[in-house]
C-alpha cells in the first residue's frame, strides 16, 4: 500500500490538520464519543472527520464507525465538504455528507469559527445481523453536538427570543434578559449567524454496502432490489412480497435487471466510437492475461505494438478467455451503427460492452456494480470501486502494480471528471 499512498491513490486529497487549536478541537469530538485523545502533532482527515493517521494510533480503523452503522463525523471546517470519504460501510454516506454540509453551510460555517461539531448518522437500527434490518433504514437523521454547549444555548436563545416577542411582560423580566445577554456573548446574534442547522433528515436511497461481504440495494418506485451473495442471512427471505433478490454471481439475471430498469447502457456506434471505450477495455484485458502468465514482465515497456504481438503469440488464451475477441467483433458490427443481440453473448461478457446510463441518478452505483464483473478493468473499479481495487492490488505483481498506479496517474487523477466524462458519463 506504500505505493498507493506515495501517489495519493489512498488517502490523497485529505485535509491537514497540524495547528494546536484544531487538534484540541479535534481531541474535544474523540472525548465526545469516548474515545482517547489522539497525541499526534499532525495528521489529516475525510469529509467525515476520519483521519487514516489516528484509525492506525488507535489500532481501531471503526473508530468513527463502531459496528458499521449509525456513521460518526467530526467537522472541523466547512472545507470538508469538497473532501473525498476514505472509509465507510455505505456507499451513500458521501452523498449524504454533501447534501449535511450545502444545506446547513451556514450554520456550519457559524458553528465551526468557535467549536468543533460532531455526532452520528443515525438511522432506525443500531446493529446489522440480516438484511431485514438493512432494509428497515428509510431514512437517517444527523445528531449533532459540540463540546461547549452552542447548539442547546442557541436552542434556548431562540426559545427567550420567541417569549420576548408572544409573553407581553416578558420585556420587565430582568432575569430572563441578563441570560439572553450572556448567552448572546456566547452564540452571537443567531438572527444573522445562525447555529442551528435546518436539515437534517435525509431519504437513504440506494446504496452499496459492505455488510454480507457487500450487498447493493436499488430503490424504485414498486420495488426494492437487492442483489448480493445468497448465504447473506435473510437472503430471499426478508420482505419477499416487497423485495426481489438477486444472486450477483449470475450475470444473467444481473443484466437483465439492469436492462429492464433503465441502468444500463447498450452497445451503440453512437457511444461507443466517441468514447472509446471498448478499446481501452481490449488494452486492459491483453495486461491482466498478460499478467497472469509472465507475472515478471516489465508492464512499463508494453506498448500497444507489444500487445498486438503479445495477443497474436497468445491467440489460444486469448480466445478462451473471449473479451477481446467479442470486443473486436462487436466494434465491426458497431461500426456502421448496427444493433448488437445481446442475447446471443454469453452473460458473463455482456458487461464488457456496456457502462451505466450517463443520465441515470445511479450511474455511480451502477458502474461500481458492472465492476463487479470486469476484474480486469482496474480503472473502473479504482473510480467506482476502490473497496475491491485495493484487495485486489495486494495480489498484484510489483511490476504490475507500478504499471496501474503510473496509468492512474496520468489519465485519471489530472482530470477526474474529464476521464469519466470521456468512458462512463
Amino acid at each position: 500500500m506504500n505505493l498507493l499512498r506515495d501517489k495519493n491513490l489512498i488517502f490523497g486529497g485529505l485535509y491537514t490538520v497540524d495547528e494546536p487549536h484544531m487538534i484540541e478541537r479535534y481531541n474535544r469530538a474523540l472525548e465526545g464519543f469516548g474515545l482517547p485523545p489522539t497525541k499526534l502533532e499532525k495528521f489529516d482527515i475525510d469529509m467525515t472527520g476520519f483521519s487514516p493517521e489516528i484509525a492506525e494510533e488507535l489500532g481501531d480503523v471503526l473508530y468513527l464507525d463502531p459496528a458499521g452503522i449509525n456513521r460518526r463525523f467530526i467537522i472541523l471546517t466547512p472545507s470538508q465538504s469538497d473532501l473525498p470519504v476514505v472509509h465507510t460501510f455505505f456507499s451513500n454516506t458521501e452523498d449524504l455528507m454533501v447534501d449535511f454540509f450545502s444545506l446547513n453551510a451556514r450554520a456550519l460555517y457559524a458553528l465551526t469559527i468557535k467549536d468543533v461539531v460532531y455526532g452520528e448518522i443515525e438511522d432506525s437500527v443500531f446493529t446489522v445481523e440480516d438484511i431485514e434490518e438493512l432494509l428497515a433504514i428509510e431514512q437517517v437523521e444527523f445528531k449533532i453536538s459540540t463540546p461547549t454547549k452552542l447548539l442547546a444555548k442557541a436552542g434556548n436563545l431562540k426559545t427567550m427570543m420567541e417569549r420576548l416577542r408572544k409573553e407581553p411582560d416578558a420585556w420587565r423580566n430582568d432575569e430572563l434578559l441578563n441570560e439572553m445577554v450572556e448567552t448572546v456573548k456566547i452564540t452571537g446574534d443567531i438572527r444573522t449567524n445562525t447555529l442551528l442547522p435546518d436539515e437534517v433528515i435525509f431519504r437513504h436511497d440506494t446504496y452499496w454496502t459492505a455488510h454480507f461481504g457487500g450487498i447493493y440495494v436499488f430503490i424504485d418506485e414498486d420495488t426494492t432490489t437487492v442483489i448480493g451473495n445468497p448465504s447473506a442471512p435473510g437472503f430471499r427471505r426478508s420482505r419477499p412480497w416487497q423485495v426481489s433478490y438477486l444472486d450477483i454471481n449470475d450475470p444473467k439475471a444481473v443484466y437483465r435487471f439492469l436492462v429492464d430498469s433503465g441502468r444500463i447502457e447498450l452497445p451503440r456506434g453512437s457511444w461507443i466510437e466517441r468514447t472509446g471505450l471498448l478499446e481501452m477495455r481490449s488494452t486492459k484485458v491483453a495486461m491482466w492475461l498478460a499478467r497472469e502468465l509472465e507475472p515478471e514482465l516489465d508492464f512499463n515497456q508494453a506498448g500497444q505494438g507489444w500487445m498486438k504481438s503479445w495477443v497474436a503469440r497468445n491467440a489460444g488464451l486469448v480466445e478462451n478467455e473471449g473479451s477481446i475477441p467479442l470486443i473486436a467483433w462487436a466494434s465491426a458490427q458497431l461500426s456502421d451503427w448496427s444493433e448488437l443481440d445481446m442475447d446471443e453473448i454469453n452473460p458473463q461478457h455482456r458487461f464488457v460492452l456496456c457502462r451505466a446510463m450517463p443520465e441515470h441518478k445511479d450511474r455511480f452505483l451502477i458502474n461500481r456494480l458492472v465492476s463487479e464483473f470486469l476484474p480486469f478493468d482496474y480503472m473502473m473499479r479504482y473510480i467506482y470501486n476502490k473497496p475491491a481495487f485495493y484487495k485486489e492490488f495486494e495480489k498484484w505483481p510489483e511490476s504490475y502494480r507500478e504499471f496501474v498506479v503510473e496509468e492512474i496517474s496520468r489519465d485519471y487523477l489530472s482530470d477526474r471528471a474529464g476521464y469519466r466524462q470521456q468512458y462512463y458519463h
